[in-house]
């Protein structure tokens, strides 16, 4: 009898957990149609008043509604224009975006998210002070002093019994050049940390000595490759040179169509100067497969994606 009286608690207060969790899930939907309205105005707002006036409003906002019970599992799938990544782990999320206050000035906002065992909210805002900082590179900080990006991957690593966090973001700087960062997040003491010397180029032919995180800054109007591999399990990020041999002048550097990397080793991202180095043999290189004869008569067979038609002879009867 006991037992079945045990088992009959244990099924209502099951019951009682999913309705409330049914009616949070409704509470957060409702927040989110206001928050992604909110998101918008942030980024297409007419002046920067009405930016201001759009971020501010959004922040309380998902305060408020991260405040909801086990929000941490609500997606935001809905959002546009603010970016939200999960941990692998789903230790913790992350939530970034940015606000243009004019063209040569423009600040990155964002929180972390913990996931607690009760449900409850645990955050830590994160506070952009890169305007501020003397050397984005080399430095490191917790939340209220983050050199504020907008994330869009983030990959977990080990070493020992420590995870490490990798992010990778975009920061559109100022009128003159764009920037995107490698960031290492951990964890001390449940708070977080960012930067550190996680950047090594020990294995590169010229020695430099090691950074706290990675800064590639490039043209405006220049779009240099900078992601994840997961086949090769690296970082891999297009290599810059400056279009006027001014290389110290950052808004002239444009990608060159060469690669470079960090691989993870041994608790750091190690500098891996040419991902690839497959060389084509000589007589070896692709050709062209043009369209025209030597006398500048169309190939009828090309246009239409046939093979070419060989001429007969030995062989090919």
């Amino acid at each position: 009898m006991k037992k079945r009286v045990c088992f009959l608690l244990i099924l209502l207060m099951g019951n009682l957990a999913y309705a409330q969790s049914k009616a949070d899930v409704k509470i957060l939907q409702q927040k989110e149609d206001s928050l992604r309205a909110l998101a918008v105005q942030i980024i297409q707002g007419r002046n920067a008043d009405d930016r201001f006036s759009a971020d501010s409003s959004f922040t309380r906002m998902l305060v408020r509604a991260l405040k909801t019970r086990h929000s941490f599992h609500y997606p935001f799938e809905s959002f546009q224009t603010i970016s939200v990544l999960y941990a692998p782990d789903s230790v913790f999320r992350i939530f970034t975006w940015q606000m243009v206050i004019n063209e040569n000035v423009i600040r990155q906002h964002g929180a972390i998210q913990m996931k607690t065992w009760d449900g409850s909210l645990k955050l830590y805002p994160l506070i952009d002070k890169s305007d501020v900082t003397g050397n984005v590179a080399d430095t490191i900080g917790n939340h209220l002093g983050w050199i504020g990006a907008i994330y869009y991957k983030l990959i977990q690593k080990k070493s020992g019994n420590k995870n490490y966090y990798t992010l990778l973001g975009f920061d559109e700087n100022n009128i003159r050049s764009s920037r995107k960062i490698i960031e290492v997040l951990h964890f001390a003491n449940d708070e977080p940390v960012f930067g550190g010397r996680y950047f090594s180029y020990e294995e590169d032919s010229v020695f430099k000595t090691s950074q706290s995180r990675y800064i590639m800054e490039y043209k405006k109007e220049a779009g240099p490759r900078l992601n994840y591999d997961t086949d090769l399990d690296m970082i891999i990020m297009e290599h810059l040179i400056s279009e006027s041999k001014e290389p110290h002048k950052k808004w002239t550097l444009v990608g060159d169509g060469d690669y470079e990397g960090f691989t993870w080793k041994n608790g750091k991202w190690v500098h891996v100067e040419k991902v690839f180095n497959v060389v084509t043999p000589d007589g070896q290189a692709p050709v062209p497969n043009p369209i025209r004869d030597p006398s500048g008569n169309l190939d009828e067979n090309k246009l239409k994606g046939a093979d070419p038609v060989k001429p007969k002879g030995k062989g090919n009867e």
